[in-house]
């Protein structure tokens, strides 16, 4: 077995690893609201939203089509195979870290971040697509911003047409709209999260020349979806615990709310094959809803802390990959 083969078998294996910690690092986020108002029990939530993820993750590839090519180019890029296993080194080593202390960083931002520092280091700036890559990192900008906004209004629009109408009536029925609001998120996820890993595989299959298209092989597709869908029946508990009661009070009908307006984020996004952040989007669609009904509400010292992390994770994993290609580079 030649070596060009083993570190593509590796690449494989490490961005599935990838997603699979992505299944139970970032849908913890997809679910965290219907765990938090007992709208479902866990283990229901979680089978659900295992399911979702695998549905959702069958159904595009167009955000793989995204990471495979507008990060770096795929048909130039320099020492293709080490740049790739040095990115998803650096993206896991930062998810397990954030995982391990409860914080909800983004998965997407680690893994953009360190394919764009270990191309760096492999070739130079000029290694990477800025076009494409720009493109990237505004969508990872306005995704959030758009998320906050649009969960203050659709949760400004709930006040006014539920206003008369009985409380613990209202919360009753919303907790039941939230299993299939939590389903829809979950989908929504599957969509975006599941096909990052599927745009690196294919990245690493057409820098060592066993592809020579950046259509998504099928088999990567499903191994992507089984390695979400697996990940996430494990299941993130401290960061369902963040995410779900340490930024507000949530109730059903501030869940539902949340929830619609993450789907819409994330959904749009796929749409347009953009990859974003779902940490992001509905950390900030439950901060946008919280504003809506109680800004004194909000715990904005969690919200300030959740904003660093995702503010310093995309020079940080670039480093750590930047530093894992010098490494990898000097034995390989």
């Amino acid at each position: 077995m030649d070596a060009i083969l083993i570190i593509t078998v590796l690449i494989v294996i490490f961005a599935l690893v990838f997603d699979f910690i992505n299944g139970f690092h970032d849908t913890a986020n997809a679910i965290a609201t219907s765990v938090s108002t007992k709208a479902l029990k866990p283990r229901h939530a979680i089978i659900l939203a295992a399911t979702m993820n695998f549905v959702g993750a069958m159904t595009f590839t167009g955000v793989a089509k995204t990471i495979t090519k507008d990060i770096v180019d795929p048909f130039t890029l320099q020492n293709g195979s080490i740049v790739i296993l040095s990115a998803l080194i650096a993206a896991i080593f930062w998810n397990l870290l954030t995982w391990y202390f409860g914080i909800p960083s983004s998965s997407s931002h680690a893994l953009i971040g360190s394919i764009a520092g270990a191309a760096i280091a492999s070739a130079g700036f000029s290694a990477l697509n800025y076009s494409g890559f720009i493109g990237i990192i505004q969508a990872l900008i306005f995704s959030p911003l758009i998320a906050f906004a649009a969960g203050f209004i659709i949760y400004s629009i709930f006040k006014i047409v539920f206003r008369n109408n009985n409380l613990t009536k209202t919360n009753r029925n919303f907790r039941t709209i939230q299993i299939f609001t939590a389903a829809l998120q979950s989908y929504t996820h599957g969509t975006n999260d599941a096909q990052k890993a599927m745009g690196i595989i294919t990245l690493a299959l057409i820098s060592n020349n066993y592809v020579t298209s950046t259509d998504i092989p099928f088999w990567v597709q499903l191994s992507c979806a089984i390695a979400m869908g697996l990940g996430t029946s494990v299941g993130g508990w401290k960061i369902i615990k963040t995410v779900g009661g340490k930024i507000m009070k949530i109730r059903p009908v501030n869940g539902v709310a949340a929830d619609i307006t993450g789907a819409m984020v994330i959904f749009g996004a796929t749409a347009l094959h953009m990859p974003v952040s779902t940490t992001h989007v509905i950390s900030s669609s439950i901060l946008g809803v919280g504003s809506a009904h109680r800004v004194k509400g909000v715990k904005w010292g969690t919200a300030q802390r959740m904003l660093i992390t995702w503010v310093i994770t995309l020079p940080i994993s670039a480093t750590i990959a930047g530093l894992t290609y010098l490494i990898l580079s000097s034995f390989l």
